[in-house]
């Protein structure tokens, strides 16, 4: 099934369960309010979404309605916790060689991963506010796993069962300020704004054989201002799988339900099937010219997020933004 939520009902947002053509929507009235909720008696209110699923696209679903997506905000508006992993290898290599870095010896076999921004998303037709260009602004096109309550120190193998939902973030950085944040030692805050989801969120099982060894073996699909960015493999060159992901941010805390578990920004050793984000795009130009060519983004720029199924149908519905300028209060 698939699950989103409308901008009405508060900050939480009405969850809604959306027909898998993206077309349609019902609201879940009578059995969760929002997706949180959903979520913390997942074993009790999944089976009920299902059924209510099942109407809606057999046509039996009292108050369907016509779904546009400038209805729906993130399908959490808002969640307890979202951690980022970074991965990809490539993406890793490219990006602290853009800067100076290394790659830590302990990246082969314990996952990169931070504390990220999860007090609001934006809508998946939310502009990106940003104060000022010179900030480096950026957009990091990713892949999302949903957990119900997760106990403290879970293997790879029990936190499979802990994903619940999958869903796509662009997760916006701000690549001028991160330099100067990372060598305090202390991670990014400043460079982190809030990211924004993808339309809904999709359970494994709507994934089919797309979905296999913790992994979403699709491209993920990225236009900036209507030309092609890249479209690199979901599936290939992944370290460490949703899983693992999973488990590592589990290792000394439980997870809430509701926590999101980022893959960081797709990126393949093939850079013929081009980029994720612009840091690694600048990174891969400086390697082959001895400078970056392309600027990140401006005001007035549209980015367009999406994966499509083996058929051409998009899974999770765009995420589409525009980049605009925000004025100080």
């Amino acid at each position: 099934m698939k699950l989103g939520s409308l901008k009405e009902g508060g900050r939480d947002g009405t969850l809604v369960v959306v027909s898998r053509d993206l077309a349609r929507a019902v609201r879940a009235t009578g059995i969760a309010a929002t997706l949180q909720q959903a979520l913390e008696d997942w074993s009790n209110i999944a089976p009920r979404l299902v059924a209510l699923s099942d109407a809606l696209d057999a046509g039996d679903a009292d108050g369907a309605f016509d779904l546009e997506p400038a209805q729906l905000a993130a399908p959490l508006p808002r969640a307890y916790e979202f951690v980022d992993g970074s991965a990809y290898l490539p993406h890793v290599e490219r990006v602290r060689r853009a800067r100076g870095a290394e790659v830590p010896e302990s990246f082969y076999t314990d996952p990169l991963m931070y504390q990220a921004t999860s007090a609001g998303f934006l809508g998946p037709r939310d502009p990106v506010r940003v104060t000022s260009e010179d900030y480096g602004i950026d957009l990091e096109a990713e892949i999302v796993v949903i957990t119900d309550d997760v106990p403290m120190a879970v293997t790879p193998e029990q936190a499979a069962g802990h994903i619940q939902l999958i869903g796509l973030v662009n997760d916006v950085s701000l690549r001028n300020l991160i330099p100067g944040e990372l060598a305090k030692g202390f991670g990014f805050l400043q460079s982190k704004p809030r990211s924004a989801l993808s339309p809904v969120f999709v359970t494994p099982d709507e994934l089919g054989d797309a979905w296999r060894g913790c992994k979403l073996h699709r491209p993920l699909v990225t236009h900036v201002n209507g030309e092609w960015f890249g479209a690199p493999e979901a599936g290939v060159d992944m370290q460490f799988d949703f899983s693992q992901l999973v488990a590592h941010a589990a290792k000394t805390r439980p997870l809430s339900a509701g926590t999101i578990v980022g893959s960081g920004t797709i990126a393949n050793q093939d850079t013929s099937l081009g980029a994720s984000c612009f840091a690694e795009k600048r990174t891969v130009e400086a390697l082959e010219h001895g400078k970056p060519q392309t600027p990140f983004m401006s005001f007035g720029d549209r980015v367009r997020i999406e994966m499509f199924d083996a058929g051409g149908a998009s899974i999770f519905g765009a995420i589409e933004q525009l980049i605009e300028h925000q004025a100080a209060p």
